[in-house]
């Protein structure tokens, strides 16, 4: 089979090829290596891919047109795992254009790419983040998401109407999976448990938003690969109990869903950074500090869907997570 990841100079787009390619797929990797955090990192991480005969890396940006158009029209794709994307939830409230271009532009571009040129599954990465202003716990992938507190939020809810409607116009199966905190190896800079190893090493102080009273549902890097995977060999198939007087925003009457992918296991922050602590066998200096704008205090993942789909949900503990995370760090920064 031969698979497009988007991204896959990212964190979980590189996870994806190497499980991809270890199980004898053919996987084009499409990456712009932007400088939203240092490229170095995204550079190390694809020299992990390029030495595999079967992986090609192709460095394109999703919001360039053309470069998509013939990139699907010469590959030929059996499937998609689309990743790409402008992250972040907080650095939506400075550069906004950003997040258009690459979560609207460049998921138009995909969602064509994948129309013109019968693909027979795209699998795209939403995110828990459309869940915004909802306090009903856990979250469901059927409760209401029209209250984002972010534009990131916002263009990952449009994302998903976007897959809806090409598959209800075109017969496009799409699935979208709703990433919550994902963390682990070769994770992002910018992410939590990076920034507090990072400044723990350095013996400097963290910020801890909301002064500590934030729950995640973390979830592990190989979790989350397992349900891309999962998920991606199992095609999205019109839901034949959909009601239209009650309509389920998360299924429909074309081949489409929209599935959470958590730990179903919600972590006290304090709880989480004691689990650093204890890896690293330093106690961290904090500075405690008011909610962030666009942030949302807890987060919590109802999974049962995901499983009864594909006889999977995500369960590693977040101390053996942190404990990963931290010899990697160790390994990679010599630390």
């Amino acid at each position: 089979m031969k698979v497009l990841v988007t991204g896959a100079a990212g964190f979980i787009g590189m996870h994806v090829s190497e499980r991809l390619l270890a199980r004898g797929d053919q996987v084009v990797g499409l990456d712009n290596l932007n400088d939203y955090y240092d490229p170095a990192l995204k550079e190390a991480r694809l020299a992990r891919l390029v030495p595999n005969s079967s992986f090609r890396f192709v460095n394109a940006d999703v919001a360039d047109r053309a470069a998509i158009e013939s990139l699907f029209a010469a590959e030929r794709f059996d499937k998609v795992v689309h990743l790409a994307a402008q992250a972040g939830v907080r650095y939506s409230l400075v550069n906004p254009h950003a997040y258009i271009e690459s979560n609207v532009v460049g998921f138009t571009n995909i969602l064509e790419g994948c129309r013109h040129n019968a693909v027979q599954h795209l699998v795209y990465a939403s995110s828990s983040s459309v869940y915004g202003g909802n306090e009903k716990m856990p979250f469901s992938e059927a409760d209401s998401v029209d209250h984002p507190v972010s534009l990131y939020a916002a263009t990952k809810k449009a994302n998903e109407l976007m897959a809806h409607t090409y598959s209800h116009l075109y017969g496009l199966p799409t699935t979208g999976l709703r990433f919550f905190t994902v963390y682990g190896p070769w994770g992002r800079p910018d992410m939590a448990l990076f920034l507090f190893v990072k400044a723990a090493l350095e013996q400097r102080a963290i910020d801890v938003y909301n002064y500590g009273k934030m729950r995640r549902d973390f979830t592990y890097i190989d979790d989350i690969v397992e349900g891309v995977i999962r998920v991606l060999d199992r095609n999205a198939e019109p839901d034949l109990a959909f009601d239209a007087q009650k309509p389920n925003p998360a299924t429909g009457k074309a081949p489409f869903r929209v599935f959470n992918i958590g730990n179903n296991n919600p972590v006290e922050l304090m709880d989480f950074i004691l689990a650093i602590e204890e890896s690293l066998d330093v106690e961290i200096k904090k500075n405690f500090l008011p909610l962030q704008d666009g942030d949302v205090p807890a987060t919590a993942a109802d999974t049962d869907k995901l499983d009864a789909w594909v006889g999977f949900a995500p369960s590693t503990d977040v101390r053996i997570g942190v404990g990963r995370f931290v010899d990697w760090y160790r390994r990679h920064y010599r630390n």
